[in-house]
């Protein structure tokens, strides 16, 4: 369970450098299993279409070039799945507890108005040729090492990293990508961290 900072009432608005983790508008919004959005029925008001799946528009540009970037160095990515809707997210996650229960369901999926794909901030992301899609080896892929490397260069964070399933509550997805912006995903990347640790969510 995630617990808030000493002596912060449970429910209690996040506390952080300057940034909102609380509204579901804000690119810093912090949205986990113990954390839901403030409205459940969120829908990003500016999503746009990029590479077949709808991100908000500045996730949609940042991604776009980022898109660009790493076809020119030789390591192409391909956009498997953006925002969803709190029914789309419903659907999905009833469709993992009747396929693999419900405990290696919470694993890996979130419950509606808990996912951060509703925000329309998060891509996952694959190879073209869908090697190791959706597993922890895309990693060792050649779009998977170029991302772990440079992703936060265009705001975006590997938001589920390896070693922290503790503190995000999710397995190591190395595929799912949250855009923070340039600033917060290069601190965050630097450090070592994630946003739970730097909002001060942590256990």
């Amino acid at each position: 369970m995630f617990l808030p900072p000493a002596g912060t009432e449970p429910g209690a608005p996040a506390t952080g450098p300057g940034l909102d983790f609380d509204s579901p508008a804000s690119i810093s919004v912090l949205v986990n299993k113990d954390r839901q959005l403030s409205d459940p029925g969120f829908r990003p008001p500016d999503l746009a279409d990029v590479h077949g799946v709808q991100l908000r528009r500045d996730a949609a540009e940042a991604y776009s070039r980022m898109s660009a970037d790493a076809a020119a160095g030789g390591s192409p990515l391909r956009a498997v799945s953006g925002f969803r809707s709190a029914e789309a997210q419903a659907e999905l996650h009833a469709a993992y507890i009747r396929n693999q229960g419900r405990h290696a369901a919470e694993a890996i999926s979130a419950r509606p108005g808990h996912s951060e794909h509703q925000t329309g901030l998060a891509v996952d992301i694959g190879n073209p040729d869908a090697a190791c899609s959706l597993q922890a080896c895309f990693k060792h892929t050649p779009a998977g090492a170029w991302t772990a490397a440079n992703a936060h260069r265009y705001g975006f964070i590997i938001r589920y990293p390896e070693g922290k399933e503790l503190t995000t509550g999710y397995s190591y997805e190395p595929w799912h990508l949250r855009y923070v912006g340039a600033d917060l995903a290069a601190r965050l990347h630097r450090e070592g961290i994630t946003l739970e640790e730097y909002a001060g969510l942590t256990q």
